[in-house]
Parts: structure tokens; sequence; C-alpha cells
């Protein structure tokens, strides 16, 4: 326990003439336990960085600074900022950025690779944050993300209900569901219950760097078209006839009647070397 008192959000918002914006997903996260677990969860060790990606109040944030060495939290809403700093006032080893994360680079945030992240962010951004991230220059050793429990449940998925964002996870690292976190828990509360997913990874990508940007072109062909056969989706979203996309399946040992969904990482490996053997 770290005996931190309740932030009072709504008093907070009143006194800042605010109030939570929807179409920045702002659902304030106001449970001591759960933020506690969060905490938890991501394992920090007192040397450690972290990245906070939306703070919006601090009420992680002020968890967050107790646990690591230095904290950097990126807000893009201007309004808050002036809230960031009376809430974390004092916090010597927390800095506030201004801006939207998609636009950072995470080497001009971070001393190092190796941070932690460690966030709570709305359902429309959580693919472009992976993306962004996992992709930098500077990489996370672990992310530690509250998201929108069905899209936890995509990003933990396994072959037979695999989706884009499933892949674009997993091939970095291994998620699993740590803490499920009721909608009361946020002010105002979401319409649905969320999850906290924790991503440990790897020094490398399960797929040879060289080799992704055509593992991620096949995986966004094969998933364009989810009701269809790979066959089918693989010729319309690279543009092939279908028996060159029946041809490159069955060369991967991969059925062409089966779907997206199906396949595992393995597999869409297989296929994309096979994909670069072919000259693409």
């Amino acid at each position: 326990m770290l005996d931190l008192p309740p932030l009072e959000v709504a008093r907070l918002l009143r006194a800042h003439q605010l109030t939570a914006k929807k179409g920045l997903g702002q659902n304030f996260l106001i449970d001591s336990t759960a933020l506690e677990r969060i905490v938890a969860a991501a394992e920090i060790p007192p040397e450690a960085e972290v990245l906070e990606i939306g703070p919006g109040l601090g009420s992680l944030t002020r968890y967050l600074a107790r646990a690591a060495r230095q904290v950097v939290a990126v807000e893009l809403d201007t309004a808050l900022i002036p809230v960031l700093h009376e809430v974390l006032a004092g916090q010597e080893n927390v800095r506030v950025v201004q801006g939207d994360i998609l636009e950072q680079d995470p080497a001009a945030l971070m001393s190092a690779g190796g941070y932690w992240v460690v966030a709570n962010i709305p359902y429309y951004i959580t693919s472009a944050v992976f993306r962004h991230l996992l992709e930098a220059r500077v990489r996370p050793c672990r992310m530690v993300l509250t998201v929108q429990r069905e899209v936890a449940e995509r990003i933990c998925a396994a072959p037979g209900d695999m989706s884009l964002l499933a892949l674009s996870v997993q091939v970095y690292g291994q998620p699993r569901t740590a803490v499920r976190i009721p909608a009361g828990a946020f002010y105002p509360p979401p319409k649905v219950d969320s999850a906290v997913v924790r991503v440990d990874l790897g020094t490398e990508p399960r797929i040879p760097t060289e080799q992704l940007e055509d593992f991620f072109r096949l995986a966004k062909a094969g998933f364009s078209q989810k009701r269809k056969t790979l066959r089918n989706s693989l010729s319309g979203g690279l543009g092939w006839g279908t028996a060159r996309a029946e041809e490159l399946l069955r060369a991967a040992g991969v059925d062409p009647m089966r779907r997206a969904e199906t396949l595992s990482l393995e597999e869409w490996g297989a296929l994309t070397a096979v994909y670069r053997q072919n000259g693409g």
C-alpha cells in the first residue's frame, strides 16, 4: 500500500472549470485499489524510467512517482497541464510534457532504451500507440496499458481469434491480462469494463527486423477482408490473382482456404519468408 490520499477528481475539474472530454477518451481512474494494482502489475524497479501516456489529472502519475526513479508524463490536452502541475507539485522526479505521444520521439523523452510504459489509454489510439513505441529507435522493455476489456482480450488472443492488433503486439513481446478494472473505478464511468495488459518485450522482434515491413504488409492484406479465405483476402489486398496467392500459401505450408485469424505468428513468419524468397 502506498498510502496516498484519494484524488478529488470532481473537485479538481470544477475548480479549473473543466469537464471530461469524451472525444479524447477521458475517463479518469480514481479507485486507489486499482491504481495500486496497476503499479504492482508493472513491477517497476526503483532505478527505472517510466513513460506515462495521457496522465489526465495525475491519479496514476502520483503512484508511479513513488515507484520509479523518473516519470515522463505526456499529456495531449493543454487544459489539463495546469491541473497536473498542481497535483504533482513537489514531485521532483516527474516531468510533464504537453503533446501528442504519436508525434513524440521516445529517444527525445527517455534517456535510454529499456524503460517502462504505464498508461490508461483510449481505445481509438491503442493500436497506433503500440506501433509507434514498438517501432521506435528507443524501445521500452515492458508496457502496462489499461484498455477496454474487449481490446485486452484481442491483444492476448491465440490462433483462431487472432487480429492485426494481436499480431502487431505479439511480434514484439508476450502479452497477458494482469488486472481487471470495473467501469465504476473511473470518473466518469465508461460504458464497459477495462483490463490491464502487460506486455514483456524481447530484445528483438520474433520476426527478423528486416522482414517486418513485408510481414505487416501481408498481415494487413490478410485481415483486410476477414470473412474471406486467405487466398481471396491476400489476392484482393495485394492486387494479385488468386492463383498467385494460393501458390504462395501452399509454399508456406498454409491451406489457402483458411482465414487470417486462424494463423499463428510462426505461420505468418513462414509466409513472409516465402514472399520474400519469391521477390515480394
